[in-house]
């Protein structure tokens, strides 16, 4: 059987994921502006761009939520 949605948890899980990939990348993307110290601003900036391939990558799976449709 070719199940195009995900089940409920699936999404569940798939939303807790999101929202925490958001939140990574939301305060690393803050604290680039108050920190003084070039590597570590350079860690958070690649953090940052990490987070949003990771948040692309997950978006057409939280795109199947039964919920969505």
């Amino acid at each position: 059987m070719n199940n195009e949605t995900l089940a409920l948890h699936e999404t569940m899980e798939t939303h807790e994921i999101l929202n925490f990939k958001t939140v990574c990348l939301l305060r690393s993307n803050l604290m680039q502006g108050i920190c003084f110290d070039n590597e570590l601003k350079a860690l958070m900036e690649k953090d940052v761009k990490q987070s949003i391939d990771d948040i692309n990558e997950l978006l057409p799976f939280y795109k199947q939520s039964k919920l969505l449709q």
